[in-house]
């Protein structure tokens, strides 16, 4: 293990210190759900952000939210970069998701009249680690679900699936519903973005049953049936796109929550009428290449979104099944696992001292596309420190 503590590798993704908890002191379910979540994932006291207010409906008024959110932006940490909200209700702010409005505050600009764009995210689709720093906005996903069991289960998943590199299936559903099927016309571009990363299957169907390898579920309907015939691997993202998915306990609709109860690990859907452009639903192709390349579940559903003022994230922000993994499998002997989407090349430097400077310390080798592991032996007490990066 100390040896293991002088190898550097990239940072991919948020680490429990950069999360701050949210809990609604006046919900029981929410202070049992984030005492759970902060013990469970290690998020330091000072991260732990306490209010109190009425809990039993849907939706908090912009003024309700703007007083909740001046109390929220006192107590935070200045270093914190992202939010994990441990309640179901309320999920909306006026026309905003909460998790939209915890990230951007209540601006109407992010809403909108049926049928009509909203203001985009600065966060899409870009390679920031830090969105607090680069954008002034904090990401939020709700760890939601109508009972302590389902929670507790999907918490314990998003833990088990780190550093998994689950070896599951991605299913892009071609539906017969129309009007809720503008994803896919972007599949095939991302089948050809996802070769020897993920295996992809585009199906012309309206949904799948009796499969025990699903990772990625994305679909348009009102309503998938046959999730209880399903087995998610830890670490999955799905959901469906359709009008009110996001309304979490009072939809007319399939709520989003259904596909966290049979097992996936995050999802998505909006709290008000979106009308169906395909911007203010997450993207496959880059919800799955954030994610491959080591982003959390927070992290690469945000970034998949280009207009994600009236949707609601919910799942474990912090499960990261692909982030890279060093392992010492013998004593000074270590395997490096990481996916890559190009090629390119490891680069391995040395010192004999923290501060540098650092030298080659092995050849260069050739990364592939897809998942790479390299070996490599280190002894800490001779050989210094490691600064290990590629591309």
């Amino acid at each position: 293990m100390e040896a293991q503590n002088r190898i550097s590798l990239p940072r991919t993704g948020l680490e429990p210190n950069d999360i701050a908890v949210i809990i609604n002191e006046n919900d029981p379910l929410s202070r049992q759900i984030g005492n759970y979540y902060q013990q469970a994932r290690q998020i330091p006291e000072t991260n732990i952000i306490k209010l109190r207010f009425s809990s039993e409906r849907s939706v908090l008024t912009p003024k309700e939210f703007r007083q909740l959110k001046a109390t929220i932006d006192q107590l935070t940490p200045k270093h914190v970069q992202a939010f994990a909200v441990a309640w179901t209700t309320p999920y909306r702010v006026g026309c905003m998701s909460i998790t939209s409005a915890l990230a951007f505050g209540f601006d109407k600009k992010y809403c909108a009249k049926p049928c009509e764009t909203t203001a985009p995210s600065p966060y899409f689709n870009s390679s920031s680690l830090d969105p607090y720093d680069d954008y002034k906005l904090r990401p939020a996903m709700m760890l939601a679900g109508t009972s302590f069991e389902h929670i507790k289960a999907l918490i314990d998943r998003g833990i088990h699936s780190d550093y998994s590199f689950p070896k599951g299936q991605a299913y892009l559903m071609n539906t017969s519903d129309k009007a809720r099927n503008s994803r896919a016309a972007g599949f095939t571009q991302t089948v050809k973005e996802l070769t020897g990363i993920f295996p992809v299957q585009i199906l012309m169907t309206d949904y799948i049953s009796d499969r025990n390898n699903v990772l990625f579920y994305f679909t348009g309907l009102k309503a998938v049936p046959m999730l209880e015939t399903l087995h998610f691997l830890p670490g999955a993202l799905a959901d469906h796109l359709t009008s009110a998915g996001g309304m979490l306990t009072d939809t007319l609709q399939m709520s989003s929550l259904r596909w966290l109860e049979a097992g996936a690990t995050a999802s998505y859907g909006t709290v008000v009428e979106p009308c169906s452009f395909s911007q203010k639903f997450p993207s496959p192709m880059i919800a799955m290449l954030q994610y491959a390349l080591g982003a959390s579940a927070l992290e690469a559903y945000w970034k998949s979104v280009a207009w994600p003022g009236q949707g609601v994230f919910i799942g474990e922000p912090l499960a990261k099944p692909f982030a890279p993994h060093l392992k010492e499998v013998s004593p000074g002997q270590f395997v490096l696992k990481f996916l890559s989407s190009r090629t390119g090349r490891l680069r391995i430097e040395q010192s004999f001292s923290a501060a540098g400077p650092f030298r080659l310390f092995t050849r260069q080798k050739i990364i592939r596309r897809g998942e790479n592991q390299f070996k490599f032996k280190f002894n800490g007490k001779t050989d210094g420190y490691l600064n290990i990066h590629w591309h």
